[in-house]
Protein backbone atom coordinates (compact mmCIF):
# COMPACT_ATOMS: atom_id res chain seq x y z
CA UNK A 1 0.00 0.00 0.00
CA UNK A 2 1.16 3.73 -0.94
CA UNK A 3 -0.24 6.35 1.46
CA UNK A 4 -0.76 9.78 0.34
CA UNK A 5 -1.29 12.70 2.82
CA UNK A 6 -0.39 15.53 0.78
CA UNK A 7 -2.53 17.71 -1.59
CA UNK A 8 0.66 18.55 -3.98
CA UNK A 9 1.31 14.53 -4.54
CA UNK A 10 1.24 13.96 -8.17
CA UNK A 11 -0.63 11.02 -8.35
CA UNK A 12 -3.39 12.47 -5.92
CA UNK A 13 -3.48 15.12 -8.40
CA UNK A 14 -3.92 13.24 -11.18
CA UNK A 15 -7.05 11.26 -9.43
CA UNK A 16 -8.77 13.95 -8.67
CA UNK A 17 -8.25 15.24 -12.24
CA UNK A 18 -9.89 12.22 -13.31
CA UNK A 19 -12.93 12.79 -10.52
CA UNK A 20 -13.70 16.39 -11.56
CA UNK A 21 -13.06 16.39 -15.16
CA UNK A 22 -15.05 14.65 -18.41
CA UNK A 23 -12.15 15.44 -20.99
CA UNK A 24 -9.85 13.28 -18.50
CA UNK A 25 -11.83 10.30 -18.10
CA UNK A 26 -12.41 10.40 -22.07
CA UNK A 27 -8.49 11.36 -22.65
CA UNK A 28 -7.76 7.96 -20.45
CA UNK A 29 -9.91 6.35 -21.02
CA UNK A 30 -10.45 5.53 -17.24
CA UNK A 31 -13.48 5.75 -14.50
CA UNK A 32 -13.97 5.71 -10.92
CA UNK A 33 -16.16 3.65 -8.98
CA UNK A 34 -17.04 4.73 -5.79
CA UNK A 35 -18.43 2.03 -2.79
CA UNK A 36 -18.33 -1.87 -2.78
CA UNK A 37 -21.28 -2.30 -4.88
CA UNK A 38 -19.72 -1.05 -7.89
CA UNK A 39 -16.47 -2.47 -7.73
CA UNK A 40 -18.09 -6.12 -6.87
CA UNK A 41 -19.99 -5.43 -10.08
CA UNK A 42 -16.96 -4.54 -12.17
CA UNK A 43 -15.18 -6.90 -11.00
CA UNK A 44 -17.89 -9.95 -11.98
CA UNK A 45 -18.06 -8.51 -15.21
CA UNK A 46 -15.03 -7.62 -15.87
CA UNK A 47 -11.97 -8.49 -13.94
CA UNK A 48 -9.54 -6.93 -11.51
CA UNK A 49 -9.56 -2.84 -10.73
CA UNK A 50 -6.26 -0.98 -11.88
CA UNK A 51 -6.03 0.75 -8.38
CA UNK A 52 -8.03 1.10 -5.20
CA UNK A 53 -8.32 3.82 -3.49
CA UNK A 54 -9.12 4.32 0.41
CA UNK A 55 -9.51 6.60 2.97
CA UNK A 56 -7.94 6.35 6.72
CA UNK A 57 -10.86 5.92 7.92
CA UNK A 58 -12.46 3.56 4.84
CA UNK A 59 -9.85 1.06 5.51
CA UNK A 60 -10.74 0.53 9.15
CA UNK A 61 -14.20 -0.23 8.13
CA UNK A 62 -14.90 -3.93 7.83
CA UNK A 63 -16.30 -4.48 4.64
CA UNK A 64 -13.42 -2.41 3.11
CA UNK A 65 -10.88 -4.33 5.03
CA UNK A 66 -12.12 -8.12 4.23
CA UNK A 67 -11.78 -6.45 0.84
CA UNK A 68 -8.38 -4.88 0.80
CA UNK A 69 -7.23 -8.68 2.68
CA UNK A 70 -8.22 -10.50 -0.48
CA UNK A 71 -6.45 -8.76 -2.87
CA UNK A 72 -3.58 -10.39 -5.24
CA UNK A 73 -0.19 -9.49 -4.35
CA UNK A 74 1.18 -6.56 -5.96
CA UNK A 75 -2.48 -4.98 -6.11
CA UNK A 76 -2.28 -1.45 -6.55
CA UNK A 77 -3.50 0.06 -3.34
CA UNK A 78 -3.14 4.06 -2.50
CA UNK A 79 -4.40 5.06 1.29
CA UNK A 80 -5.45 8.78 1.45
CA UNK A 81 -5.52 10.54 4.51
CA UNK A 82 -9.57 11.44 5.25
CA UNK A 83 -9.59 14.97 4.30
CA UNK A 84 -7.70 14.16 0.71
CA UNK A 85 -10.48 11.19 0.32
CA UNK A 86 -13.41 13.17 0.93
CA UNK A 87 -11.98 16.02 -1.33
CA UNK A 88 -12.01 13.35 -4.71
CA UNK A 89 -15.13 11.32 -3.31
CA UNK A 90 -18.03 11.46 -5.72
CA UNK A 91 -20.83 11.47 -2.90
CA UNK A 92 -21.94 13.90 -0.29
CA UNK A 93 -21.74 10.69 1.89
CA UNK A 94 -18.22 8.77 1.41
CA UNK A 95 -17.87 5.42 1.53
CA UNK A 96 -14.61 4.87 1.96
CA UNK A 97 -13.60 3.02 -0.93
CA UNK A 98 -13.05 3.45 -4.93
CA UNK A 99 -11.71 1.58 -7.72
CA UNK A 100 -9.92 3.11 -10.93
CA UNK A 101 -10.57 1.12 -13.75
CA UNK A 102 -10.59 1.45 -17.66
CA UNK A 103 -13.96 2.16 -19.13
CA UNK A 104 -14.99 -1.43 -20.72
CA UNK A 105 -15.65 -1.37 -24.71
CA UNK A 106 -17.83 -3.05 -26.92
CA UNK A 107 -16.09 -6.25 -28.31
CA UNK A 108 -17.49 -5.25 -31.94
CA UNK A 109 -19.08 -2.39 -33.66
CA UNK A 110 -22.82 -1.95 -33.73
CA UNK A 111 -25.28 -4.51 -34.31
CA UNK A 112 -27.97 -3.86 -36.67
CA UNK A 113 -29.85 -7.07 -36.43
CA UNK A 114 -30.05 -6.71 -32.54
CA UNK A 115 -32.18 -4.96 -30.26
CA UNK A 116 -30.86 -1.97 -28.90
CA UNK A 117 -31.46 1.65 -26.88
CA UNK A 118 -30.94 5.05 -28.47
CA UNK A 119 -30.69 7.80 -26.92
CA UNK A 120 -30.62 11.14 -28.01
CA UNK A 121 -29.39 14.34 -26.20
CA UNK A 122 -30.11 12.88 -23.26
CA UNK A 123 -28.00 15.43 -21.01
CA UNK A 124 -28.68 14.94 -17.90
CA UNK A 125 -26.38 12.08 -15.87
CA UNK A 126 -28.73 10.54 -13.65
CA UNK A 127 -31.47 9.92 -16.27
CA UNK A 128 -28.58 8.68 -18.41
CA UNK A 129 -27.86 5.88 -15.83
CA UNK A 130 -31.24 5.16 -14.72
CA UNK A 131 -31.85 4.42 -18.33
CA UNK A 132 -29.02 2.10 -18.68
CA UNK A 133 -30.21 0.34 -15.31
CA UNK A 134 -33.76 -0.57 -17.14
CA UNK A 135 -32.25 -1.19 -20.07
CA UNK A 136 -29.94 -3.80 -18.59
CA UNK A 137 -32.85 -5.26 -16.54
CA UNK A 138 -35.09 -5.93 -18.85
CA UNK A 139 -32.86 -7.54 -21.74
CA UNK A 140 -31.35 -4.58 -24.11
CA UNK A 141 -27.50 -4.81 -23.88
CA UNK A 142 -26.83 -2.41 -26.75
CA UNK A 143 -26.79 0.86 -26.17
CA UNK A 144 -26.08 3.98 -28.29
CA UNK A 145 -25.26 7.39 -27.19
CA UNK A 146 -25.36 10.59 -29.35
CA UNK A 147 -22.34 12.79 -29.41
CA UNK A 148 -24.45 15.41 -27.34
CA UNK A 149 -25.70 13.08 -24.77
CA UNK A 150 -24.10 12.89 -20.66
CA UNK A 151 -20.98 11.23 -20.52
CA UNK A 152 -21.98 7.39 -19.52
CA UNK A 153 -19.06 7.44 -17.21
CA UNK A 154 -19.20 9.94 -15.28
CA UNK A 155 -19.42 9.77 -11.43
CA UNK A 156 -23.12 10.42 -11.49
CA UNK A 157 -24.45 8.17 -14.45
CA UNK A 158 -22.01 5.32 -12.68
CA UNK A 159 -24.07 5.77 -9.10
CA UNK A 160 -27.34 6.04 -10.80
CA UNK A 161 -26.88 2.96 -12.80
CA UNK A 162 -25.65 0.85 -10.43
CA UNK A 163 -23.33 -1.58 -12.00
CA UNK A 164 -25.48 -1.72 -15.45
CA UNK A 165 -22.98 -0.47 -16.94
CA UNK A 166 -21.09 -3.51 -16.84
CA UNK A 167 -24.21 -5.67 -18.22
CA UNK A 168 -23.41 -3.65 -21.66
CA UNK A 169 -22.14 -2.56 -24.71
CA UNK A 170 -22.65 1.18 -24.70
CA UNK A 171 -21.63 2.82 -28.05
CA UNK A 172 -20.84 6.67 -27.19
CA UNK A 173 -20.85 9.47 -29.75
CA UNK A 174 -22.84 7.35 -31.97
CA UNK A 175 -24.19 8.77 -35.21
CA UNK A 176 -28.49 7.51 -34.22
CA UNK A 177 -29.45 8.57 -37.47
CA UNK A 178 -27.27 6.58 -39.68
CA UNK A 179 -27.91 3.17 -37.38
CA UNK A 180 -31.14 3.11 -38.04
CA UNK A 181 -30.89 3.73 -41.82
CA UNK A 182 -29.16 0.36 -41.78
CA UNK A 183 -31.27 -0.96 -38.68
CA UNK A 184 -33.03 -4.48 -39.96
CA UNK A 185 -35.75 -4.21 -37.05
CA UNK A 186 -38.33 -2.40 -35.92
CA UNK A 187 -37.52 0.96 -34.72
CA UNK A 188 -39.95 3.13 -32.47
CA UNK A 189 -40.38 6.20 -30.18
CA UNK A 190 -42.81 7.85 -28.04
CA UNK A 191 -44.70 10.63 -28.81
CA UNK A 192 -47.77 12.42 -26.50
CA UNK A 193 -49.82 13.21 -29.75
CA UNK A 194 -49.38 9.52 -31.35
CA UNK A 195 -52.47 7.30 -32.47
CA UNK A 196 -51.11 3.91 -31.64
CA UNK A 197 -50.73 3.20 -28.09
CA UNK A 198 -47.71 1.34 -26.17
CA UNK A 199 -50.44 -1.02 -24.87
CA UNK A 200 -51.93 -2.34 -27.88
CA UNK A 201 -48.33 -2.57 -30.31
CA UNK A 202 -46.77 -5.35 -30.83
CA UNK A 203 -43.20 -5.16 -29.71
CA UNK A 204 -41.05 -7.75 -31.74
CA UNK A 205 -37.49 -8.45 -32.15
CA UNK A 206 -35.25 -7.22 -33.32
CA UNK A 207 -36.33 -3.42 -31.54
CA UNK A 208 -34.49 -0.30 -31.49
CA UNK A 209 -36.00 2.05 -28.63
CA UNK A 210 -34.97 5.93 -29.19
CA UNK A 211 -35.12 8.35 -26.19
CA UNK A 212 -34.47 11.76 -26.94
CA UNK A 213 -33.29 15.09 -24.49
CA UNK A 214 -35.58 16.17 -21.55
CA UNK A 215 -36.51 19.35 -23.25
CA UNK A 216 -36.77 18.77 -26.93
CA UNK A 217 -37.53 15.24 -26.68
CA UNK A 218 -36.03 12.99 -30.44
CA UNK A 219 -34.83 15.09 -33.01
CA UNK A 220 -36.95 15.72 -36.04
CA UNK A 221 -33.82 14.12 -38.43
CA UNK A 222 -33.71 10.89 -35.86
CA UNK A 223 -37.65 10.52 -35.59
CA UNK A 224 -37.68 10.85 -39.29
CA UNK A 225 -35.81 7.34 -39.03
CA UNK A 226 -38.18 5.63 -36.86
CA UNK A 227 -40.92 3.41 -38.00
CA UNK A 228 -43.20 3.22 -34.65
CA UNK A 229 -44.60 6.61 -33.24
CA UNK A 230 -46.39 5.54 -29.81
CA UNK A 231 -48.51 6.78 -27.13
CA UNK A 232 -47.93 6.12 -23.60
CA UNK A 233 -51.10 6.20 -22.28
CA UNK A 234 -51.45 8.53 -18.65
CA UNK A 235 -54.37 10.37 -17.09
CA UNK A 236 -55.67 13.65 -18.46
CA UNK A 237 -53.66 15.45 -15.78
CA UNK A 238 -50.57 14.24 -16.71
CA UNK A 239 -48.57 15.75 -19.59
CA UNK A 240 -45.88 13.86 -20.25
CA UNK A 241 -42.89 11.52 -18.25
CA UNK A 242 -39.31 11.90 -17.17
CA UNK A 243 -37.39 10.63 -20.07
CA UNK A 244 -35.96 8.09 -17.63
CA UNK A 245 -39.27 7.04 -16.50
CA UNK A 246 -40.92 6.72 -20.03
CA UNK A 247 -37.79 4.53 -21.47
CA UNK A 248 -38.68 2.52 -18.29
CA UNK A 249 -42.16 1.77 -19.00
CA UNK A 250 -41.25 1.05 -22.55
CA UNK A 251 -38.70 -1.00 -22.05
CA UNK A 252 -40.37 -3.44 -19.48
CA UNK A 253 -43.88 -3.52 -21.77
CA UNK A 254 -41.60 -4.91 -24.25
CA UNK A 255 -40.19 -7.54 -21.69
CA UNK A 256 -43.30 -8.26 -20.49
CA UNK A 257 -44.43 -9.14 -24.18
CA UNK A 258 -42.00 -11.31 -25.08
CA UNK A 259 -41.91 -13.10 -21.73
CA UNK A 260 -46.07 -13.58 -21.97
CA UNK A 261 -45.34 -14.87 -26.00
CA UNK A 262 -42.68 -17.48 -24.16
CA UNK A 263 -45.00 -18.30 -21.66
CA UNK A 264 -47.90 -18.92 -24.26
CA UNK A 265 -45.64 -21.09 -26.62
CA UNK A 266 -45.20 -23.87 -23.56
CA UNK A 267 -46.97 -26.84 -23.96
CA UNK A 268 -50.23 -26.99 -22.25
CA UNK A 269 -50.07 -23.22 -21.36
CA UNK A 270 -53.16 -20.91 -23.00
Amino acid sequence: MKRIGSRDNAHYKALLKLSQSSRERRKSGRALLDGMHLIEAYEQSCGVPDEIVVSDGGAARPENARYLDSRPAGSRISVLADALFDDLALVDTPSGIMAVVAQPQPAGGCDHAADAVLLDGVQDPGNLGSILRSAAAAGFRQILLSADCAQAWSPKSLRAAMGAHFQLDIHENSDLSRFLAAYRGQSAATLPAASSSLYSATLGRPLAWVFGSEGLGVRPQVLAQTSRHLRIPMSAASESLNVAAAAAVCLFETLRQRQAAELSALPGVD
